[in-house]
């Protein structure tokens, strides 16, 4: 039986058909979600999200908008003026992915004394 059972569990594989690897793990790195959030409130400029992402460098900040447009969940708008005026905003598919990332910020904000305590208290035994 417990052969059967080790069978039945699932396997996650390192290559880029693997959902978790190819897309989850591209919002959960130490950017994106704050970006996608801030976003959440309208289209922005690069100067705002910046100061609006507070510790992000110019140099991540334009790295980690690339990888969201990429992936299809932000747009960049490019205005013909003077000086070039470029606005950042959530595409439909961003919007989508917004709402179950809600749930899971709403989890953390909950429960974050109990994890906050979890870590002490290992830390300690240390």
């Amino acid at each position: 039986m417990a052969a059967n059972k080790q069978m039945e569990r699932r396997t996650f594989e390192n290559n880029d058909e693997c959902p978790i690897r190819n897309v989850v793990a591209q919002i959960g790195d130490k950017w994106s979600m704050l970006i996608l959030f801030a976003l959440v409130d309208g289209e922005d400029r690069f100067n705002s999200l910046k100061s609006r992402v507070i510790g992000i460098s110019q140099r991540m900040l334009t790295h980690t908008l690339r990888s969201l447009e990429r992936e299809g969940f932000v747009s960049r708008t490019v205005y013909p003026e003077v000086p070039v005026k470029v606005e950042y905003a959530l595409t439909d598919l961003g919007r989508d992915l917004v709402k179950p990332l809600y749930q899971l910020v709403s989890w953390a904000d909950s429960h974050h004394e109990e994890i906050k305590c979890a870590r002490k208290a290992y830390d300690d035994r240390e």
